[in-house]
């Protein structure tokens, strides 16, 4: 397959579009501003003597410049995406006129209490559906994001071993299962970290689990469903091995979406487990944010939760800022400013009151449905990292490639020119090649339908033998070619500079 070659550059009404700085023109500009008055410097050496750099431009260029670019960026909102909640799902479009309501959207951490009685409320109400949700006893709104509710959860654990004479716990066990951040975290909080491993169903290793347990373990970090879209089936009897031995039961919640309302945390024995609110009640999380991590906390945890804690009294709410006081009287004490991310609670809370308990049971079927019709689906010519049922992601190895001269990246290339935006690649890491699909509750048969028919068809090609060289050069119909993204994460280019011939010319002039 070759590209035609235009005297323009572009390929039918996708334009081809130069960086800001290029498009430069020395005078041009979308504003006519008055002289700035003369003023009495106070800068002195440090004063500019040059140009700041920014391109001049009319408005329309810019407008132009700016939509071009969008329309190179493949989103939600375009098509369908297997990276599913993990990185972006859909968002409905009330939770953002919710969020933009002024009295929402305006609020400020310094106002006086009175004044913000109804974001107060907000805070109190979220947290209430998300223990209703768990069973769990307490939550901190505060964490910023996944990993940040991670955190959030194994200081809660530090400070419990601390004030019950344990503080000799200095190790935590994380199953090979278990996303990548939890071992990071609790390294972060000062444990050491001893691995897991996973057995042939893909899941804790009981028998390694219970030689790992002694007298210095504080907690075990269990992704449930794991990183594999499996359920851990023997989360109750990891819990009761866990609290035998004295240490406490961290659950990872990012995959939350799978199990909302189908089960109670506190039925498993979880101490504590930290909820992406944008993985599971659907607040934008494009672009590496904005997210939100609350954490959830069992009995015997609760009263080390972090401040600033939302308090009802009477009638109104306040604010329970500093530990030692009031209901935080055996806080660790603050982890972040203010009280969390306030624009991702008001999209979550209109998310789960449009859903209701009903909805959102509904939503977590929904998912592990469309999983389980994709493995199924793909199991004719690709090959299942694991047998059995999964839950709201599938994965697969690449055993289907064996033989050939095609590898998960090419196929994953080779999707961008169906119009397809890949899985996620290579992870997770305990399987050989792997590909993960995770299409989310809210795609339709059709759009799956289609998604897995480029999916058969690249397989069989692959397995053909007589496509290589269509493989090796994907994507072949994408704005850009396939880069070398080795030599791209070790040696990016991050600013632009003019070139040397024309710094040259603008010298001699």
């Amino acid at each position: 397959m070759t590209r035609p070659v235009t005297a323009s550059g572009n390929q039918g009404l996708q334009l081809e579009q130069a960086l800001i700085f290029e498009q430069d023109t020395p005078g041009m500009t979308a504003v006519d501003l008055p002289a700035a008055p003369k003023i009495t410097e106070r800068l002195g050496a440090l004063k500019n003597t040059q140009a700041i750099g920014l391109p001049g431009m009319s408005e329309p260029d810019v407008v132009r410049h700016y939509t071009r670019l969008s329309q190179k960026n493949y989103s939600i909102d375009s098509g369908f995406y297997p990276l599913g909640s993990c990185t972006m799902k859909h968002n409905p479009r009330l939770n953002e006129k919710m969020a933009r309501l002024p009295g929402f959207a305006d609020v400020h951490p310094f106002q006086p209490i009175s004044t913000v009685q109804g974001a107060l409320e907000l805070i109190d109400t979220t947290a209430h559906w998300l223990k209703e949700l768990t069973g769990m006893a307490a939550v901190a709104m505060s964490p910023a994001a996944g990993a940040h509710g991670e955190l959030c959860g194994l200081m809660c654990i530090k400070a419990a071993h601390e004030a019950n004479g344990q503080g000799h716990r200095k190790t935590v066990l994380v199953p090979e299962s278990a996303h990548g951040t939890n071992p990071a975290t609790a390294a972060l909080c000062g444990y050491a970290v001893e691995s897991i491993p996973a057995n042939a169903e893909g899941r804790v290793d009981i028998d390694a689990l219970k030689a790992h347990l002694r007298d210095d373990i504080a907690a075990v970090m269990i992704t449930n469903p794991n990183t594999c879209g499996l359920f851990e089936r023997d989360a109750i009897l990891i819990a009761e091995l866990i609290h035998a031995a004295g240490a406490y039961f961290y659950m990872d919640g990012a995959n939350f979406n799978a199990i909302v309302g189908r089960l109670r945390l506190v039925d498993l024995g979880v101490d504590a487990m930290h909820i992406n609110l944008h993985k599971t009640f659907s607040t934008p999380h494009g672009g590496g944010g904005p997210g939100a991590g609350p954490t959830v906390l069992s009995e015997k945890l609760a009263p080390f939760a972090p401040v600033p804690q939302v308090v009802k009294v009477g009638e109104s709410y306040i604010a329970e800022e500093h530990a030692g006081f009031g209901a935080a009287k055996q806080s660790y004490g603050r982890m972040k400013g203010y009280h969390g991310q306030f624009g991702v609670f008001v999209r979550a809370l209109s998310y789960m009151m449009a859903m209701g308990g009903d909805g959102l049971k509904q939503a977590s079927g929904d998912a592990v449905l469309n999983a389980n019709y994709i493995m199924a689906r793909l199991s004719t010519e690709m090959t299942p990292a694991f047998e059995g049922p999964c839950m709201h992601e599938c994965v697969f190895d690449d055993r289907f490639l064996k033989g050939t001269n095609i590898t998960t990246l090419d196929i994953a290339k080779a999707l961008i020119d169906e119009g397809v935006h890949p899985p996620t690649m290579y992870f997770p890491l305990v399987v050989h090649g792997a590909l993960l699909m995770e299409p989310t509750e809210t795609e339709s048969k059709q759009t799956l339908d289609q998604f897995i028919n480029s999916m058969l068809s690249l397989a069989r090609k692959a397995k053909s033998g007589l496509a290589d060289a269509e493989f090796k050069a994907a994507p072949q119909l994408a704005p850009r070619r396939r880069l070398d993204e080795t030599k791209a994460a070790r040696r990016p280019i991050l600013r632009w500079t003019p070139p040397a011939s024309s710094a040259a010319k603008q010298a001699a002039e």
